[in-house]
């Protein structure tokens, strides 16, 4: 009896890959990310236990919403920590002709990460950063692991979404977006990139962490809370100065 730990179950959500999806939000990520906006999905212990089978029930019968571009999308936190869950959901679910999609930060390689691989269609990867320094100070990440992470998707070619969020002040400026166009360029998986505007929707959720867990209260703090969020039109003019040939 496989089980796993997930934050939340979307039965139809249209953001997180093509078409409408059932979207898993797995519970547990190493990365503390300054623009976080799932903070409560963290700490592993905070999950909620389910069985394998209950989680796929729950998967078909949305089915017939997917029509031809839907599936599911396992995201996080990051499904790379329950790799043997995750693998068995997706080979399940490929074998009941549901596509797979895994959103991930790329921090985790190695065995864990070609298990879930064998069975995922497409790869939502965030690339927040292109540096090191930003990476450690913005993420507690490593630009130079999902780098690794990239590489082993042009390896496997599965098609690859690109993601970054765009944070006023931080990286929401011309040379930076020129910078990602630059790095991923040669990757052939790469076909499609989405700069994602910066909210605050997400201090709520912050607030509620500190109140529920207060031995923990210092480890969530909104560390962008005084950032601005970034307009739409700044993000789709970001994009267009990149110039992303893909």
């Amino acid at each position: 009896m496989i089980k796993g730990r997930i934050h939340s179950f979307l039965s139809m959500g249209t953001v997180d890959g093509p078409g409408v999806r059932s979207v898993i939000f797995m519970q547990g990520c190493p990365l503390r990310c300054a623009y976080c906006h799932n903070p409560d999905t963290w700490d592993f212990s905070h999950g909620k236990e389910v069985e394998l089978e209950e989680l796929l029930q729950k998967v078909l019968r949305c089915k017939p919403y997917y029509g031809e571009n839907g599936g599911i999308t396992v995201s996080g936190g990051e499904g790379l920590l329950q790799p043997e869950f995750v693998a068995e959901l997706m080979r399940r679910c490929k074998q009941k002709g549901i596509h797979t999609a895994l959103d991930t930060s790329g921090c985790v390689t190695g065995e864990a990460a070609e298990k879930v691989l064998e069975y995922t269609d497409l790869c939502l990867l965030d690339v927040k950063f292109d540096n090191e320094e930003d990476y450690k100070e913005y993420t507690g990440g490593s630009f130079e692991k999902t780098m690794e992470f990239l590489e082993l998707l042009e390896s496997k070619g599965i098609p690859t979404w690109v993601r970054r969020v765009i944070v006023p002040s931080v990286n929401d400026n011309e040379d930076s977006v020129k910078k990602l166009a630059k790095i991923i360029k040669p990757y052939t998986c790469v076909k499609k990139v989405e700069l994602l505007p910066f909210r605050k929707l997400c201090t709520p959720k912050y607030e509620m962490m500190r109140e529920q867990y207060p031995e923990q209260a210092s480890e969530y703090v909104f560390k962008f809370e005084d950032k601005e969020s970034c307009p739409a039109e700044k993000a789709k003019a970001l994009y267009e100065a990149a110039e992303f040939n893909l």
